[in-house]
């Protein structure tokens, strides 16, 4: 398990000793032939098999957070057996009972609301209720005195009660960015429950597995404690994020008296990825919301196929939970040899050329060293700032999860690239390719990324946009690319309409579905009749995927099978930008005449990628 090439035969290997395990207590009881027993196997196999192939990988720590509970589950359970059966005559064995419930109920409660929290179904920010701390104490305090009684089921019920709501106390003011170090601890306590719970059942194998697993989640929730220079207590009381104050302002002495490296000051950031040598490169969570780890894979490839250096800077809690980022460049086969821990990045960071960081935040801000009353200052941070030009690749340039705004965005030497993160690398890498001499092969596709920035230069002048879609883009699956065009337009003031013809699909309505699942507002569809005398006075006509529909000749070329079939005055409107798969004529067969006027460009390809390029250079006119 030390070693990711060995990892998955470490596991492997776990998976195979825990089966044993169950078979040899099942065997040592007497009890191997029980139906019932062989039914909860089968559940737990099939529910752990659709958890493996359904749940992704930026899912994980919701996943470890729910086994956590589990296992806490599953000994506050045992524990409750023992109670009801009366056992435990000797006084340790009575506690040892009742400690089991409480240890794995609580567990069990705080993993949930940790679950909860990292899955958005509850407020990652820290939630505190009046009297926090008072109310804690005395759950504590009742939860100690029900330690007291002899087990019974009564007992164990209010055990039970107690735990599952001082657990519930004890999460719910933890804030997300210090999830990772509440996962570790719930693991350590869910070996805990294991092996409280092994006393009582008089099993020493279960009192061993659960000492191991408890005693390495409290050994890494005191290493990550110690990376981000916080005590547990001020994290689980909720004291590590910022609470609507004003921060104080970056003391310029301490700017001007710290040894500072050379930064290219003034530089955009083509011109320094031109020219660099070496590149450090920061993942965060953005990095695993978007889905970008392939994305990145593709970057690294290309940067060394340049000739670049290139290293990533993984931080201890980067992601929400420990290992995260590790585990996601591992999906995508980033060869492990690139991954440098928090001190050997930072080592590099001023001989570096470019940083580029990939939606991480709070683990890049300098205000940890530069900010004494922030509650991140002292907190090891990768020192992004000190190389010679940085590129952030952040969704926006709000605080991250402890509140604290980054100065990193603000400095000379820092370029900014907003938006999602693969998004944003995908524009990375055309400008990177587009820097590569060009072959004979590559001309097309140059000549296509010169089409698609004409297309943005259009929509980003426009005051007015309708968009036509069509059967293209439901192959393309290309909704959602066409939801971000209508949002980004949107944004910068733009009226955006788009436009539906009653046989645009294969079926009534079909366009109406699909632009709903990406939650496009149904006010911002319109029927032909309603939009056609529109487009005479827009700026902007998008199609997408359309043909038949859009097509000219229905009103000028008598004897065609489309001649005087209702379509969209789409070559009305001032300028038309069609992104189709190619030229060819729609079903009806009839070659369409808009692609060859002089206010029409056309761009060939499928949509979904075609919009996706389109929307990464209209950014960089927004």
């Amino acid at each position: 398990m030390s070693s990711p090439k060995t990892a998955v035969r470490g596991n492997a290997l776990g998976a195979l000793a825990m089966l044993g395990a169950v078979l040899l207590t099942l065997t040592s009881e007497g009890i191997l032939t029980y139906p019932i027993l062989w039914a909860g196997l089968a559940v737990g196999t099939v529910l752990g098999y659709f958890a493996a192939v359904k749940v992704l990988m930026i899912q994980m720590p919701q996943m470890v957070a729910v086994f956590n509970g589990l296992g806490g589950g599953a000994s506050a359970l045992v524990g409750l057996i023992l109670a009801f059966q009366g056992e435990g005559s000797s006084a340790f064995a009575a506690f040892a009972t009742g400690l089991a419930i409480v240890v794995g109920a609580l567990t069990f409660s705080g993993s949930a609301v940790a679950a909860g929290k990292l899955h958005g179904l509850l407020k990652q920010r820290p939630v505190e209720l009046p009297y926090h701390s008072t109310i804690v104490g005395i759950v504590i305090a009742l939860t100690a005195l029900a330690l007291i009684p002899a087990p019974s089921m009564t007992v164990g019920l209010v055990q039970l009660c107690l735990a599952l709501v001082f657990g519930i106390l004890l999460t719910m003011r933890v804030g997300g960015a210090d999830m990772p170090i509440t996962i570790s601890l719930l693991n350590s306590l869910s070996g805990a429950a294991g092996a409280v719970a092994g006393f009582p059942l008089k099993n020493p194998l279960l009192v061993a597995v659960g000492g191991i697993v408890g005693a390495s989640g409290l050994i890494l929730t005191q290493i990550m404690c110690r990376a981000m220079n916080r005590s547990l207590i001020s994290i689980l009381t909720g004291r590590t994020t910022v609470r609507s104050r004003e921060l104080p302002a970056v003391p310029q002495a301490d700017k001007e008296t710290s040894e500072a490296p050379a930064h290219q000051v003034g530089t955009t950031w083509q011109e320094a990825l031109q020219t660099a040598e070496r590149v450090v490169i920061i993942p965060g969570y953005g990095l695993a919301l978007s889905q970008a780890q392939w994305k990145l894979k593709e970057l690294i490839d290309l940067l060394e196929a340049q000739g670049r250096q290139v290293k990533i800077g993984i931080h201890p809690v980067a992601g929400r939970m420990p290992g995260h980022m590790n585990v996601l460049l591992a999906e995508a086969d980033v060869s492990y040899d690139h991954l440098h821990e928090l001190e050997d990045t930072n080592e590099m960071l001023p001989e570096t050329d470019v940083a580029i960081v990939i939606g991480a935040n709070d683990v890049v801000n300098p205000a940890a060293i530069e900010q004494p009353n922030t509650p991140i200052y002292g907190m090891p941070i990768i020192r992004a700032d000190l190389a010679k030009h940085v590129l952030v690749l952040n969704y926006d340039t709000n605080p991250g999860y402890a509140g604290v705004p980054n100065p990193l965005y603000d400095a000379e030497h820092a370029s900014l690239l907003l938006g999602d993160a693969k998004e944003s690398l995908e524009a990375v890498i055309a400008w990177l390719k587009s820097r590569e001499e060009p072959t004979v092969d590559a001309a097309a596709s140059l000549e296509q990324e010169a089409e698609t920035f004409r297309a943005a230069r259009m929509l980003a002048g426009a005051q007015s946009v309708i968009i036509v879609p069509g059967y293209g883009m439901a192959l393309a699956s290309a909704q959602l690319q066409v939801k971000q065009i209508a949002d980004c337009l949107q944004e910068r003031g733009a009226d955006v309409k788009i436009a539906i013809h009653p046989v645009a699909g294969r079926m009534p309505g079909h366009m109406n579905v699909l632009l709903a699942e990406v939650d496009i507002p149904y006010d911002l569809l319109y029927d032909l009749d309603v939009i056609n005398d529109q487009f005479g006075s827009t700026d902007v006509a998008l199609v997408v995927g359309a043909n038949d529909v859009v097509n000219p000749a229905a009103q000028t070329a008598e004897g065609t099978p489309i001649y005087g079939m209702p379509v969209l005055n789409v070559h009305e409107a001032r300028q038309v930008v069609v992104c189709n798969l190619d030229r060819s004529p729609g079903y009806a067969g009839v070659p369409n005449s808009l692609y060859d006027m002089p206010h029409c460009l056309f761009v060939p390809g499928s949509a979904s990628q075609t919009l996706a390029d389109i929307l990464t250079a209209l950014r960089q006119f927004i």
